[in-house]
């Protein structure tokens, strides 16, 4: 080869390779095929990287999906438990109500509640008469009516009852002390309003049980002036009732008001010792004071008056009439000697 050739050839070889470096979108026949080699080596690299990467996915998606379920099924169980522990502990769900024991659970014998001095002191020769009761323990009454005829000159008359009543703890009704309290303020208002009841007063009887009132009146009829002593006291969960009235009667003299008072408050005292013996108490201190050893307190007249609308704290068997609308009702009836209170 002559030189002039070679120079020749050597200067289309540098132009070439001039053209390729000039124009980067135009590739030689050699450069096309080492793009091809590498975009298939490139393809195959990425393929591989592809196929080792999917097992490390596949199993990050199931240990994730593991452990969702497991915190779902931990999170419900403690909720669960949670649910079932604040059923458990519920108060309202497992506490049955309750309410305090009556302390009393006997009554005495109603005509044996006063002892035979006293009854001589306020209705003299006079007869026990037994009320009549379904239950002895719950209800008890006992009444006396005493004529003392002095002929020409007169007649006193007088007429005593005693009523006992014990309320019994209920679930549903409340304590029987607290009954109790409500049919004792009963009691107060209903001889605070007697038909035809003229110069009423109220005042509180110290020492007799927890609380203790007594009600005095005047009760104007044709057979004469009668004067009428209600005293109510309360010993935990019974409520001792004595009604005592008086009269003088075919042109004798009207009793003393205060010393019939005197006598009601007495015979309220014994009643209620007789209800703490028959509970065993003995004594209990009645006579000197109340549940406490300190003197009672009574329901004032006009409490009294509000709380005797609660008529549904007495006991489901009612006596017939309340003692002092019986004493009205013996007072109506003079000197006759039948006049008393049926219970």
């Amino acid at each position: 080869m002559s030189e002039g050739t070679m120079q020749r050839r050597a200067q289309r070889d540098d132009q070439s390779d001039r053209t390729d470096r000039s124009e980067p979108g135009v590739l030689t026949d050699g450069g096309d095929r080492r793009v091809r080699r590498a975009s298939r080596a490139g393809g195959v690299n990425r393929a591989l990287a592809a196929a080792a990467a999917l097992p490390v996915l596949l199993f990050a998606a199931a240990c994730s999906s593991d452990s969702g379920s497991d915190d779902s099924a931990g999170s419900g169980g403690t909720a669960q438990a949670d649910a079932g522990g604040s059923s458990a502990s519920d108060p309202s769900v497992s506490a049955a109500p309750t309410v305090q024991a009556a302390a009393f659970k006997a009554l005495p014998k109603a005509c044996a509640t006063l002892s035979a001095k006293t009854l001589t002191e306020l209705v003299p020769k006079a007869k026990a008469k037994q009320g009549t009761s379904t239950d002895p323990q719950d209800r008890a009454s006992c009444s006396w009516s005493s004529l003392d005829n002095n002929g020409v000159k007169g007649s006193q008359f007088r007429w005593l009852n005693v009523s006992l009543l014990r309320f019994e703890s209920d679930a549903t009704r409340g304590a029987g002390d607290r009954l109790a309290q409500e049919y004792y303020a009963k009691q107060v208002g209903d001889a605070q309003a007697v038909a035809g009841a003229k110069g009423t007063t109220s005042q509180a009887v110290p020492g007799t049980g927890d609380q203790a009132t007594v009600v005095r009146y005047d009760l104007k009829k044709k057979e004469g002036a009668f004067k009428q002593q209600t005293v109510v006291a309360r010993v935990e969960n019974v409520v001792v009732t004595v009604d005592y009235n008086g009269a003088g009667l075919a042109g004798d003299k009207t009793p003393s008001a205060d010393t019939l008072v005197k006598a009601a408050e007495k015979a309220a005292k014994e009643a209620v010792v007789s209800v703490r013996a028959a509970n065993g108490e003995g004594n209990g201190g009645a006579a000197s004071g109340g549940s406490d050893g300190k003197p009672s307190a009574s329901a004032s007249p006009s409490t009294s008056s509000k709380a005797s609308s609660k008529a549904s704290s007495a006991p489901s068997v009612s006596p017939s009439a309340s003692p002092s609308k019986s004493a009205a009702k013996a007072a109506a009836a003079g000197a006759s000697p039948s006049a008393s209170r049926k219970s």
